[in-house]
């Protein structure tokens, strides 16, 4: 069965909405979950009938979001090195954690080590879109001075992760740039596609517009870029969605369109809700991690949960692993 650790104090509201999360995922998944973490605090906040589903491994040791990422590794006893530790030995299968992502992205990829082929693991997220499914984009923070092979390693593992998880046969690659013209981009984009020419689903250079209105699957790009989208994206969200509350409540009339509408916003919420997704994972390391956002609630731990169940549940790592060997056997030869 899977095991999965978890960072019981990494986020901003302490072990309550992730142990909440945990005990929610139990309920409709078959899983072995290992909290690490304060196991006074978290103990009274099971309840009884799940203690003995649940293993806790004891340490009082927290990074925080104020700690230099780099000290993760020094302090052996915190959370989330023990956390990662877990994976490393083989005591569990995957990571979730709603702590300092710097950290958990450091320990991943010095701990647990990257796959055979990938330079630089990427964090990946799910972007809302006008299709069946949500287009994938990375790197979304893992890295901000991306090589053209980066950025084409970025695309390879997308489409493994489009192919596994979200089931697309054949998924449409795009790098990430200012038109969709050849000659657009910067140097970095234009040597990344020449890289990528030919690749079975590159469709070449796309647009910020195409991560949302379904023409494309999976959208590549540097760290910095895509961290930056992303926060925009979600910024855009909330405006919105703030908007809307306004207008509601300046009109009567609107007032009772929105009665009628409420399934139409139930929706709409939760295409556009971070706790829907869970977290982001790293993608290109032995293992799984998923990094989950500070605020998450217990509906997002318990997302983030499913998200390393399937993660591991696909084999998407040697996916990787045999495309990336291709890819660059191919291009050798």
């Amino acid at each position: 069965m899977i095991k999965i650790a978890i960072d019981a104090m990494g986020g901003d509201f302490g072990p309550e909405p992730i142990v909440k999360g945990c005990v929610a995922a139990l309920k409709r998944k078959r899983f072995i979950p290992i909290l690490v973490g304060k196991k006074e605090e978290i103990l009274p906040l099971l309840p009884k009938s799940y203690r003995d589903k649940i293993s806790i491994v004891d340490t009082d040791d927290v990074i925080s979001m104020h700690d230099a990422a780099t000290d993760a590794v020094k302090r052996k006893e915190s959370t989330i090195y023990k956390a990662m530790e877990l994976v490393r030995n083989g005591e569990a299968h995957g990571v979730v954690s709603a702590g300092h992502s710097g950290a958990t992205m450091t320990l991943a990829t010095l701990r647990l080590g990257r796959l055979k082929g990938v330079s630089r693991p990427a964090l990946v997220t799910l972007m809302p879109s006008k299709a069946k499914h949500r287009t994938v984009l990375l790197d979304v923070g893992a890295n901000v001075d991306s090589r053209p092979e980066h950025i084409a390693e970025f695309a390879i593992m997308g489409g493994c992760y489009a192919e596994d998880l979200l089931k697309i046969d054949t998924p449409r690659i795009g790098i990430l740039a200012n038109g969709e013209e050849d000659s657009k981009g910067c140097d970095v984009t234009k040597a990344a596609h020449k890289l990528l020419k030919g690749y079975k689903g590159f469709k070449g250079n796309v647009e910020g517009g195409d991560i949302f209105n379904g023409t494309c699957d999976v959208v590549t790009c540097d760290g910095f870029v895509g961290n930056l989208v992303l926060k925009s994206a979600e910024g855009v969200a909330s405006t919105i969605s703030d908007l809307i509350k306004m207008y509601i409540r300046k009109s009567p009339i609107s007032i009772t369109g929105a009665l009628l509408m409420r399934k139409v916003f139930k929706l709409l919420k939760k295409e556009i809700d971070y706790a829907e997704i869970g977290g982001a994972p790293l993608i290109g390391i032995k293992g799984c991690a998923i990094i989950s956002h500070g605020k998450s609630n217990a509906r997002a731990i318990e997302n983030a949960i499913y998200q390393a169940i399937n993660y591991v549940d696909t084999g998407v790592n040697e996916h990787i692993v045999s495309r990336l060997e291709a890819f660059k056997q191919k291009k050798e030869g």
